[in-house]
């Protein structure tokens, strides 16, 4: 995140006197660590318990401002952000130009933005109201379209559908039980909803599990089957109770017709 770089101390050094022999006074000097020159009555950095004139402190270890390429000298603040930095005055939004000083921002291609510009220039809009999902915000995404949570409805009763199931219709989202109460077949066996699968025999609709042989119960979906009377059979079953056998080995001799369904 952001922060305030800061690893030298800021100082005036004054100079003073030390008494070695009575009688004698002798100066003790107090230098810049790299050009030298005395620092008496002058402002210094002390970094690294080591002081410089502020020249050449700027000219050794000032950062370079992003924005205007000058160096952030030791009376500005220096603001680093990932490693980059920035005078307080030139830490701004790329758009708008307003100071990000102390409040929130993101980061896009190396620009900064305000969330204002961000939300604006990037953040996704909402499929129902079409206004920007903040940054932040729980959005729910279907299909490449996106949602605030509380806009992603159910479109018959109107309730959120959150993180439920549901079911696209027309371009329209439903509930589960708001589809099967509007949209979905019953199947003719149970009279419950078709929601998923299911088999057609005689133009009505039925749940897999449902059509099955009259006489075992087996399931008939994807088998050979035959009928009687409106009835559906499994081969083995209508074959015993109903098909022609022979005489001497008791196998049926006249198999009836089949289906696939």
């Amino acid at each position: 995140g952001l922060r305030t770089v800061s690893s030298w101390r800021l100082g005036w050094h004054f100079d003073f006197e030390v008494a070695e022999k009575p009688g004698v006074k002798m100066t003790e000097r107090f230098d810049c660590h790299h050009c030298n020159e005395s620092l008496f009555g002058k402002k210094y950095i002390l970094r690294e318990e080591s002081p410089y004139c502020v020249a050449c402190f700027e000219t050794l270890f000032a950062n370079t401002c992003e924005e205007c390429g000058k160096p952030i000298g030791c009376d500005c603040k220096d603001l680093s952000y990932k490693d980059r930095h920035w005078h307080e005055a030139c830490f701004h939004c790329s758009q708008c130009r307003n100071s990000l000083v102390d409040k929130p921002f993101a980061a896009k291609e190396d620009q900064l933005l305000c969330t204002d510009c961000y939300s604006n220039e990037y953040s996704s809009k909402c499929q129902e109201c079409k206004k920007t999902i903040m940054p932040g915000t729980r959005k729910m995404e279907y299909k490449g379209s996106s949602w605030h949570e509380t806009c992603f409805i159910c479109h018959r009763c109107q309730q959120p559908i959150g993180t439920k199931s549901f079911i696209p219709k027309d371009n329209q989202n439903f509930c589960v039980p708001c589809y099967e109460k509007q949209h979905a077949m019953q199947c003719v066996q149970c009279k419950k909803p078709i929601t998923t699968g299911g088999v057609t025999y005689r133009e009505q609709p039925w749940h897999k599990e449902c059509f099955v042989c009259t006489a075992c119960r087996k399931q008939l979906s994807g088998q050979r089957f035959t009928a009687r009377d409106d009835f559906a059979y499994c081969l083995n079953c209508f074959c015993d109770l109903y098909a022609k056998k022979c005489a001497g080995c008791t196998n049926p001799y006249q198999w009836p017709r089949t289906k696939f369904t």
